[in-house]
């Protein structure tokens, strides 16, 4: 059997065009503010996500303060319950995750692991950055209009969305939400065409689309996925927008409010129902992608392992990419969909587990007989491995139409949720910026502090969200402020309620120390060195750390291999770099 490991090639092609000058800054403000580097630009699109996830984090405190300790605090109403978990799920949903991801780790990462000097459109990609600042700041400035921010749910269906009874309807709080959402989306749009046509057409020379790391694949992919699903939901918030000002009835069907007979008619919120999954199942996996790529990376340099499979594992991402747009009405079971509607959904739901699984399966392959380094890097991805695979699995459940229907509106739905959607893309977050963190700031981060943040978010998660489980499966349903005295609640309900935000407030504090850690290692953690993981990927190899504008100096790299070049027999330092030459002259073993 041939040797199709993809290594070195016999040549490396002559570059096709000259290398392009680039804009360089003037001033503190074009260098730092103004910035068209994608290396500032992904620390402000990290800085102003990371920022307003706090805010979210917040909203989820008093959240598990009325729910854990019902009637205690006065001041969480159940109106301010409905709009604390409407923007704790935006925030943390499109603003943070999708941000962090596509907009931090893909601007810092994408040029550095393909080689080039910078972003295709460095214009265009300060200007993502400014409308996505402005996206936020609009979101902010909802909850201080008068009535506060909506409280519609973040899934914000109509009719209930723009009518007069929902929390925060009576200001300006759901026209800010859909403003909000479409600034977010048309800076999104400049952003991520730059990620694709970098990635396309500005990849350095020996870089071949199988030689790029798996990071790259999945931010990738990912962008793609978000180019084609945003456009769903920036038509279903615009359409909503012109119903609640306008008086149109693209959503809004014939409604009699407290008597009265309204304007609308001839809406169907169900087509909105589709419009928002269309976009809503495709961000699951615009988010998991991300995470995917970089936890394959963590995993095969902190065990000094080539990744296996790797070719299996791109057209894995490729193929989850395809079939996340076939699946979204599996959140639309009890919307009143055919039974054969269910089936098809409901099978799709079981076939894109398999690529899923197939990366699970070549994570644990890779770490067999690896060798293993159990840095914070590693505890991270391996956490996340553990985590998505157990959300995946309460999802099977939730994929059968038959065990979805009574669990639709139980708190097993939050549970499973922040599993799939919250812990385990997190984990990735902190895993990627503890590796890459030497990069950008030249230093280490603490280690004690790191390991207390990891030990506690990990086990404090668990404790959150394993209890979450069975208040959902006893029956217990999500979106109630208060549950009260019900009859089939039991007794133990209410005790693991208190427990749970006990831990929430536990895994809150510990996210306050990274925050410091991230601060304080800045001056005080050790210096790290260009490569102190001993990677092979071209960021490791640039000429400064952390990089300088233009990243590679007066020489672009050349590529030789791929990227997964660990424990390489007779190599002076257990890897060789993508850039290194050695062996470059012999026949390719990838030839059949």
């Amino acid at each position: 059997m041939a040797d199709v490991t993809p290594t070195t090639t016999p040549a490396v092609p002559p570059a096709e065009v000259a290398d392009v000058e680039l804009y360089h800054p003037k001033s503190y403000w074009t260098k730092y503010i103004f910035s068209q580097d994608a290396k500032v630009i992904a620390i402000q699109y990290s800085g102003t996500a990371l920022a307003i996830g706090m805010v979210a984090l917040v909203l989820s405190w008093l959240m598990r303060l009325q729910l854990g300790f019902p009637g205690v605090f006065d001041f969480i109403t159940p109106e301010a319950y409905y709009q604390f978990m409407t923007m704790h799920g935006m925030i943390m949903v499109v603003y943070l995750l999708t941000a962090v991801f596509l907009g931090g780790f893909g601007n810092y990462l994408i040029p550095l692991m393909v080689g080039a000097r910078d972003m295709v459109f460095p214009y265009a990609n300060m200007l993502s950055y400014w409308l996505y600042l402005l996206a936020v700041l609009v979101l902010v400035t909802s909850f201080f209009a008068p009535g506060g921010p909506t409280g519609a749910g973040w899934t914000l269906y109509p009719p209930q969305a723009i009518l007069s009874g929902t929390p925060g309807s009576g200001g300006a709080g759901i026209i800010l939400m859909l403003v909000s959402l479409i600034l977010f989306i048309i800076g999104f749009t400049m952003g991520g065409m730059n990620y694709v046509v970098t990635v396309l057409q500005g990849r350095t020379r020996g870089m071949t689309l199988m030689r790029m790391p798996l990071t790259v694949w999945g931010i990738f992919t990912a962008t793609v996925m978000a180019l084609l699903a945003f456009p769903a939901l920036f038509v279903a918030a615009v359409m909503m927008l012109f119903d609640r000002t306008l008086g149109t009835s693209f959503f809004m069907p014939a409604l009699v409010e407290m008597g009265e007979q309204l304007s609308y008619g001839g809406g169907s919120p169900i087509m909105f129902q589709h419009l928002f999954w269309f976009f809503g199942h495709p961000e699951v996996y615009i988010v998991a992608l991300p995470a995917f790529g970089i936890v394959s990376d963590l995993i095969s340099t902190h065990a000094r392992k080539n990744i296996f499979g790797y070719r299996m594992m791109v057209w894995a991402i490729v193929g989850i990419g395809a079939l996340s747009f076939v699946v979204w009405a599996h959140h639309m079971y009890v919307s009143g969909m055919h039974p054969y509607f269910g089936f098809f959904f409901a099978t799709t739901t079981l076939i894109i587990a398999v690529p899923t699984a197939i990366k699970v399966y070549n994570w644990v392959l890779t770490l067999w007989r690896g060798d293993v380094h159990l840095t914070l890097p590693m505890l991270f991805a391996l956490a996340f491995m553990v985590t998505f695979v157990n959300g995946g699995l309460t999802g099977l459940f939730l994929g059968n139409v038959v065990v979805d229907v009574p669990l639709s509106d139980t708190m097993f739905v939050v549970a499973h949720f922040h599993m799939v959607m919250g812990v385990a893309p997190i984990m990735v977050v902190f895993g990627a910026i503890h590796h890459w963190y030497p990069k950008v700031t030249g230093r280490m981060l603490d280690e004690r502090m790191g390991r207390f943040h990891f030990w506690v978010t990990f086990i404090g998660a668990y404790l959150i969200f394993f209890p979450m489980h069975y208040v959902g499966l006893v029956g217990v349903p999500r979106r109630y402020p208060e549950i009260g005295d019900t009859l089939f609640v039991p007794e133990s309900v209410h005790t693991l309620n208190a427990f749970i935000s006990l831990m929430a407030f536990l895994v809150g504090f510990a996210q306050i120390v990274f925050l410091f850690n991230l601060v304080w290692s800045l001056r005080h953690g050790r210096e790290a060195g260009g490569n102190p993981w001993r990677a092979t990927t071209l960021e490791w190899q640039t000429p400064q750390t952390p990089p300088a504008h233009g990243n590679w100096g007066k020489e672009l790299p050349v590529v030789y291999r791929w990227a997964y070049d660990y424990s390489v027999p007779g190599a002076p330092q257990d890897f060789l770099a993508q850039n290194d030459p050695g062996g470059a002259t012999e026949e390719a073993r990838a030839s059949p």
